[in-house]
């Protein structure tokens, strides 16, 4: 089946399928999450990226094999309501941008900053931290050798924008700073981005986009 990263609460997970990685996403919650299973093909070890809601629904894609480590993009509660019984249930370590663990209930186990690198089996992620949808917001960069590059960007860049700053517009000059130079401007058109709300996306899809969204503050 091609992989389209359309999903939605209470259906089925949509599942890529890599060279050396295989990324499970689904969603969950009252606020339509995103939540996303990376496992190593070689090693078959696995990661949690945003224990968002629905903490049965989650351990149920997750299974038997259980998982290393969860990472939660960012401190906004619709993002680690089920961290607690995930990693109660599977001993994994959590990761969290510095400047956000604080606001994040469960101990981070491992600050993020920016550009640290987080591994799943022989998989390497690497963070990039972008300042203004929250303080210590992460995403996630898989530089695929095979292929192109994905990236998991929370709720900081989405289709059509990047994400909400609260029409604060130092925060959104600070994010769309961010975004355009830690991701549009090191990585190519086909990149597959991977947000925290809604469908998937293309940086070559939104990059003709950036003057608007300059243009218009959010």
């Amino acid at each position: 089946m091609t992989y389209s990263g359309q999903v939605k609460v209470g259906g089925p997970a949509d599942v890529h399928e890599l060279k050396d990685l295989m990324i499970t996403k689904i969603a969950v919650g009252p606020m339509n999450n995103n939540a996303y299973l990376l496992r190593c093909r070689a090693t078959d070890e696995q990661l949690l990226i945003d224990a968002a809601d629905e903490g049965r629904t989650l351990l149920g894609m997750i299974g038997d094999d259980g998982i290393a480590s969860v990472v939660t993009t960012h401190q906004h509660g619709d993002h680690w309501q089920a961290l607690s019984e995930v990693v109660s249930a599977t001993g994994a370590r959590t990761y969290a941008g510095r400047e956000d663990a604080a606001g994040i209930p469960v101990p981070t186990d491992v600050p993020v900053d920016d550009g640290d690198v987080i591994r799943v089996g022989q998989v390497e992620l690497t963070a990039r931290h972008l300042v203004g949808h929250t303080p210590g917001s992460i995403a996630l960069v898989y530089d695929d050798p095979h292929g192109h590059p994905h990236v998991f960007t929370g709720d900081c860049l989405f289709p059509g924008g990047v994400g909400n700053t609260r029409k604060d517009p130092e925060a959104f000059a600070s994010l769309i700073g961010d975004v355009e130079a830690k991701i549009f401007d090191v990585l190519p058109d086909e990149t597959w981005v991977y947000p925290g709300h809604g469908d998937d996306t293309t940086l070559g899809a939104e990059r003709p986009h950036l003057p608007e969204w300059h243009a218009r503050g959010w």
